[in-house]
C-alpha cells in the first residue's frame, strides 16, 4: 500500500465541480517527486560498477597481492598477529565507510586516479579473549575516543610493541606503555615500503603494478594497477576487540530498527579502535572507537530505496561540502541510522520513496548543522559536530539550502560526474586492452584454472551483493587460501 496519496487524473467534490489534480510535488523546490525518483535511479545506475569476469579476476588479483604483502609485513618482525582477521569494506576512507575524519587525506578522484576503492582494517593488536564489556581508559580523551594501555596484554606483546608506545612513568615507579596510533602508522608505512621494495626486486608475470604508496596521516593508501583496472586500498592499522565497550552499553537497552531482523550477537560481535584523534586530543595517544563491524550488519536491514537516496545524497555532499571540511559522509550515515530508528519500517520500505528519503536526509543534515548537533549512533552522548564554529556551520547550512531549493539540478550534476568517471575508466580500459598490458588472465594456464573459477564466482558475488562489505579471513603463513565472507555468507 502507499503511505502517501498519489495524484489521479481528476476528482469531483460534492458540488460536482471538476477539481484538477496535480502530480506529487516537493513543496520547497516545486520539483516533481517522480522526476527526482527517476534521477536518483539514473544516478544509481551510473554509480554502480559493472564487473565482468576480467574485472572480477583483477579485483581478486589485487586483493591477493595486498594480503600476500601483509603476510610479508608480519614475517618482518612478527608484530602483526600470525592468524589475523581483516575487515574489507567496499569504498575508501574518503567515502565515510569508517569514521576517520582526517585532514591529511590526499584528494583522489574515481576515474582519474582509481576505478574501485576499498578500506582494509588490519588489526595490529587483538583482544579477543573476554566476554564481559570492555572497559577502556577514557580519562584523558574526548567521548568516543580512548587511550590504550598495553597493561591489558601479555609481556611478550608489550616487548614487541614498546617502540610504538608513548611512555608514562607513575609516582610509584611503575611504567605504563600507551599504544600510539601515530607511531604504529609510522611503523606500518615503513614496513609496507620495505616489503614492496623486496617484492618489486623479483617481479612476477601478471603481478599488480604499484602505482602509488602514500602515507595519509595514519592511513596508508596504495593504488595498484592490474590489467586495465586501478584499485585504491586505504589500509588502516586498528586494534580489534571481541565483545562490546562499556561506554556503549546503554545503547543496547534502547529499541532499534534492527530488532528482530538480526540478532544482538551479530550486532555486538566486536568493535575497533581506529587511529583517529579528537579535535583537542593528543594525536600520539588517542584512538577513536569504531563500530564498522556492527555497521556492516545493520546495513542489511536498510531498504534499497533508502540506500539509493543515501548514496545520491552522499555524492552531492562530497562535492558540495568538501571545502572547507566540516561534514563527512559518516555524519550522513549516522543520520540515516537515526532515521531508521525514528520512522516506521513500512514507510522506509516503500519502493518509490527515494525522493522523499533524499529530501529528508538533506533536511536532517541542515538541521544538524544549524544546531551543531549530530549524535554518534552507538554513543549518543557524543556530539560529532561539537567542534564546529558557528561560521562554518552556517556556511555549510547555506550551501545545503541551495541544494534543497533545487535538488533536481544537483542530482543532474552528480549524474554527470558519475558518467565522466565511468568514461575515464572505460577509455583507460580500452587503451589498456589495445596496448595489450599483461593481465592475470593471460597467465591462466592449467594450474591457474581454480582462479578462473574463482573469478566467475567473485563476479557472481559482486553482482548479487552490490555495495555489501566483505570480510576475509587469512593466515599469513598460507596466503593461498583466503576465505570470503560477504556480510554473513561464507565462500
Amino acid at each position: 500500500y502507499k503511505m502517501l496519496p498519489t495524484a489521479t487524473p481528476s476528482s469531483t467534490n460534492n458540488n460536482n465541480k471538476i477539481i484538477p489534480s496535480y502530480p506529487e510535488l516537493d513543496f520547497r523546490s516545486g520539483a516533481r517527486i517522480e522526476d527526482l525518483n527517476r534521477l536518483i535511479l539514473e544516478f544509481s545506475k551510473h554509480d554502480q560498477r559493472e564487473y565482468d569476469d576480467q574485472r572480477a579476476l583483477e579485483i581478486h588479483t589485487a586483493k591477493d597481492f595486498i594480503f600476500s604483502m601483509l603476510g610479508m609485513v608480519q614475517k618482518l618482525d612478527q608484530k602483526l598477529p600470525v592468524a589475523n582477521e581483516y575487515l574489507l569494506l567496499s569504498g575508501g576512507v574518503r567515502e565515510g565507510v569508517v569514521d576517520m575524519d582526517l585532514d591529511e587525506l590526499s584528494v583522489y578522484a574515481r576515474g582519474t586516479d582509481y576505478d574501485m576503492d576499498f578500506t582494509l582494517l588490519v588489526p595490529a593488536l587483538k583482544l579477543h579473549d573476554r566476554n564481559q564489556p570492555v572497559t577502556l581508559d577514557m580519562r584523558h580523551s574526548a567521548l568516543c575516543h580512548s587511550w590504550l594501555s598495553l597493561r591489558l596484554f601479555d609481556e611478550g606483546t608489550i616487548n614487541k610493541w614498546k617502540d610504538c608506545c608513548t611512555v608514562v612513568d607513575h609516582i610509584n615507579g611503575a611504567t605504563n606503555y600507551f599504544f600510539s596510533p601515530t607511531l604504529v602508522a609510522d611503523w606500518f608505512y615503513e614496513s609496507i615500503s620495505v616489503v614492496l621494495v623486496e617484492i618489486q626486486k623479483k617481479p612476477q608475470r601478471g603481478m599488480p603494478r604499484v602505482e602509488k604508496v602514500e602515507r595519509n596521516g595514519t592511513i596508508i593508501s596504495v593504488i595498484l594497477g592490474v590489467g586495465s583496472s586501478r584499485m585504491l586500498y586505504d589500509i588502516v592499522p586498528v586494534v580489534s576487540f571481541k565483545g562490546w565497550p562499556a561506554v556503549a552499553q546503554s545503547w543496547l537497552m534502547e529499541n532499534h530498527f534492527w530488532d528482530g531482523k538480526i540478532t544482538e550477537e551479530e550486532v555486538i560481535s566486536g568493535f575497533y579502535l581506529v587511529p583517529a584523534c579528537s579535535h583537542k586530543g593528543r594525536k600520539e595517544n588517542e584512538w577513536r572507537l569504531s563500530f564498522a563491524r556492527s555497521e556492516v550488519q545493520l546495513k542489511k536491514c536498510i531498504s534499497a530505496s533508502l540506500m539509493q537516496a543515501y548514496q545520491a545524497c552522499k555524492a552531492i555532499i562530497i562535492k558540495l561540502l568538501s571545502r572547507p571540511k566540516a561534514i563527512s559522509p559518516y555524519h550522513l550515515r549516522s543520520m540515516m541510522l537515526w532515521a531508521c530508528d525514528r520512522l516506521p519500517a513500512t514507510y522506509l520500505s516503500q519502493e518509490d520513496f527515494s525522493a522523499h528519503f533524499l529530501l529528508g536526509l538533506i533536511d536532517d543534515l541542515q538541521n544538524c548543522l544549524v544546531n551543531k548537533m549530530c549524535p554518534n549512533y552507538f554513543i549518543p552522548q557524543c556530539n560529532m559536530l561539537e567542534h564546529l564554529s558557528d561560521e562554518m556551520a552556517m556556511l555549510h547550512a547555506r550551501k545545503l539550502s541551495s541544494v534543497r531549493s533545487d535538488p533536481a539540478e544537483h542530482l543532474r550534476t552528480t549524474i554527470e560526474h558519475a558518467k565522466a568517471a565511468n568514461r575515464l575508466t572505460l577509455e583507460l580500459h580500452w587503451r589498456g586492452s589495445a596496448s595489450n598490458l599483461p593481465s592475470p588472465q593471460s597467465d591462466a594456464g592449467g594450474e591457474h584454472q581454480p582462479d578462473d573459477r574463482l573469478a566467475k564466482k567473485l563476479q557472481q558475488l559482486v553482482t548479487e551483493n552490490p555495495g555489501k562489505s566483505i570480510s576475509v579471513f587469512i593466515n599469513p603463513d598460507d596466503v593461498t587460501r583466503p576465505h570470503f565472507r560477504i556480510d554473513d555468507k561464507f565462500f
